[in-house]
């Protein structure tokens, strides 16, 4: 009797509580699609919460990291492995991430640091009760795809066609909101599907002949930042991007949330979840802190003029 009751006891348990068991070792899961170094910052803020919560690596949490290098095929393989290695939560760093993932496994604690429009995704039944085993932040907001191409169009007024830079099969949101944004602001879009240096360089080439004035570019391709921004200024094309460190790679805007501080974030889930709560019942967070970042020797490059409107705005500028 004693022992069927131990058995329903430990069947109902929350999702991740086995975590919690005395003297055990939390193993965390956390899989990006990006290179391991432009992935360092939003690692080191996510250990830099779970530290603050109590968990530090080496001691009471291991934490088995995969990063895909920019090759969108090996996420399922990681994602897989990291399913194999028996995580007790698995934090994924982009929307495919969380898709790779979610392909693995549907009963493993999964937190998102950042997800582009998790419902839509069907990552989750809502923000407010996901209501399956993935929970998180979301790392976009409505109005966010619409805000970058109107700074981008403030600082160059005569743009009317830009090219939407992103990986193939990624951003579907984010693609409607900046061709929604561009029919509001008079801009066409033009949507050109990349994923590798080579793919990249080509795009470029073909701008000229689509009479491309402006290049948004989706932040999965952070790691062919520098890149593309030595291209467009080549081309003497204006950008824009989501983190910041695409300016600091030579881009000329960027606006979007804190990724650092999702990241951070994203470690009160784990903490939660270890501690024996179900991400069901955690509601999806979205950004509270945004940034605009402007690279004013770019500017002055491109033969540009910052609008006083727009200075009044910039939270950071890079010389």
């Amino acid at each position: 009797m004693l022992a069927g009751i131990l058995t329903v006891a430990l069947l109902a348990a929350p999702l991740g509580v086995q975590a919690q068991q005395a003297g055990k070792v939390a193993r965390i899961g956390y899989l990006s699609p990006f290179p391991a170094a432009a992935d360092s910052a939003q690692l080191e803020a996510f250990r830099q919460g779970l530290r603050a919560l109590g968990h530090v690596e080496g001691q009471n949490v291991v934490i088995e990291t995969r990063h895909a290098d920019s090759d969108l095929n090996r996420l399922a393989d990681q994602a897989a492995e990291l399913v194999r290695l028996n995580v007790d939560v698995i934090v994924a760093a982009s929307t495919t991430a969380v898709r790779a993932v979610q392909g693995a496994t549907r009963t493993v604690p999964i937190v998102m640091a950042f997800a582009g429009d998790p419902v839509g995704e069907r990552f989750v039944a809502t923000l407010a009760r996901p209501g399956g085993n993935i929970t998180g932040l979301s790392a976009t907001v409505p109005e966010m795809a619409a805000k970058r191409l109107e700074y981008l169009k403030s600082i160059a007024p005569t743009l009317t066609r830009v090219a939407h830079l992103s990986p193939t099969g990624t951003a579907r949101t984010v693609m409607a909101e900046t061709e929604a944004a561009g029919r509001v602001l008079g801009v066409q879009i033009t949507n050109m599907y990349v994923s590798t240096s080579g793919e990249v360089a080509n795009a470029f080439s073909t701008m000229p002949r689509a009479h491309i004035e402006g290049v948004v570019v989706n932040l999965l391709l952070q790691p062919h930042a520098k890149q593309i921004a030595d291209l467009a200024l080549r081309s003497r094309l204006p950008t824009v991007s989501g983190p910041r460190e695409f300016v600091e790679a030579g881009g000329l805007l960027a606006y979007g949330p804190d990724f650092p501080d999702l990241f951070r974030r994203a470690a009160t889930y784990v903490d939660k979840i270890l501690r024996g709560a179900s991400p069901a019942d955690l509601p999806v967070e979205q950004p509270t802190k945004f940034e605009l970042v402007l690279h004013r020797k770019v500017a002055r490059a491109l033969g540009l003029t910052v609008p006083p409107s727009l200075l009044a705005r910039v939270d950071r500028i890079i010389e």
